[in-house]
């Protein structure tokens, strides 16, 4: 990231000098060459003192989170842990370093590297359980993200080496420990993954709701039920509404029902620190504008929907068959035809 902005910068900079060099001193006659000169020697001091500003302003911005993953995108491992090295030497371990570091371990992970997945998993959680000593762990943003990257590394390669019970122990150890904090949904995304698939659907609470009241979903057996767990920020949230919709509108005749559960952020796009109500009317604006076809889908409106189906994606995909059972659990978007394969399995 930093080698992009340092390239576009250097562009800028030549530019900038190749049209300063364009401009001649101003020719007024030999009692003014003199001064001329100065000016021009004076606009390039201001031009170059302005651009080393600039490059210091950028330079600030840079993170170690982008370097890395700049680094890994391009699978230059030696290049980021050179990045999480400088940072470490200049800044000690702060929050921002672990949550880069936990990059090595998805980027191995990833790269089905799992010896090398699993100690970068652990480094970055003993990191992480030492900064925990002096602080509580959603006292900042990047803590949680990579100790939750951490538990979830560590899960995906037990699972993958066929250690599913191991997995879910690990998981579920974790939501004991930090089920009040902001990975829980996290967490119970990574245990749903690998245990929620033929177990009945979780009920969902609907006290507060956009559209029609949502049934319960255990009024709802015998018909397939597709569960679209979106956000009013979420883009891929609204790219997926007209996939759903047509579905939908595909499957009628086999009783597919949809709800779209969806919760409070505490925000909107436009206040910071927005109050509950505020924010249900920014969230039915959004569905007015963006999910037209959808205008009659019940949305419960809860966080505890979103923790107990671990939805820290969105969207989230869960597709109920008709007893009732979780058929596919899918964080993430999925285009029509994967989607539409899915839901033929349970509308037979």
């Amino acid at each position: 990231m930093r080698s992009s902005r340092l390239k576009a910068f250097n562009r800028y900079g030549r530019e900038g000098m190749r049209e300063v060099r364009k401009r001649e001193p101003l020719s007024l006659g030999p009692a003014f060459a003199t001064f001329g000169e100065k000016l021009h020697h004076l606009g390039m001091r201001f031009l170059t003192g302005f651009l080393v500003f600039l490059f210091s302003l950028v330079s600030a911005q840079a993170s170690v989170v982008d370097d890395v993953r700049q680094a890994l995108a391009q699978n230059h491992f030696s290049a980021a842990q050179g990045e999480l090295d400088s940072y470490r030497a200049k800044n000690g371990v702060t929050g921002e370093y672990v949550e880069a570091y936990s990059w090595m371990g998805r980027a191995a992970l990833a790269g089905r590297e799992y010896d090398q997945a699993a100690a970068y998993a652990k480094q970055t959680k003993d990191l992480a359980v030492e900064l925990l000593k002096q602080r509580p762990l959603d006292a900042e943003p990047h803590l949680p993200i990579a100790l939750g990257a951490a538990l979830e590394v560590q899960a995906q390669v037990l699972a993958a080496r066929g250690e599913r019970t191991q997995a879910v122990a690990v998981l579920q150890a974790a939501l004991k420990t930090y089920g009040n904090t902001s990975i829980r949904a996290r967490l119970q995304k990574n245990l749903n993954l690998l245990s929620l698939a033929g177990k009945p659907g979780p009920a969902l609470k609907s006290d507060q709701f956009l559209g029609a009241k949502a049934p319960a979903l255990a009024e709802l057996k015998g018909s397939p039920v597709l569960l679209f767990f979106w956000a009013h920020w979420c883009g891929d949230c609204k790219a997926e509404a007209p996939i759903i919709t047509q579905l939908r509108s595909e499957f009628a005749t086999q009783g597919l029902k949809v709800l779209g559960p969806t919760r409070l952020y505490g925000y909107t796009a436009q206040v910071e620190h927005a109050s509950a109500s505020d924010e249900l009317a920014y969230i039915d604006a959004v569905r007015h504008r963006f999910y037209g076809g959808l205008l009659d889908m019940p949305v419960p409106i809860s966080k505890y929907n979103f923790d107990t189906y671990g939805a820290s994606t969105t969207p989230t995909l869960v597709l109920l068959d008709r007893a009732g059972k979780v058929a596919m659990y899918h964080p993430g978007a999925l285009p029509y035809e994967q989607l539409k394969a899915e839901i033929e399995k349970v509308a037979r």
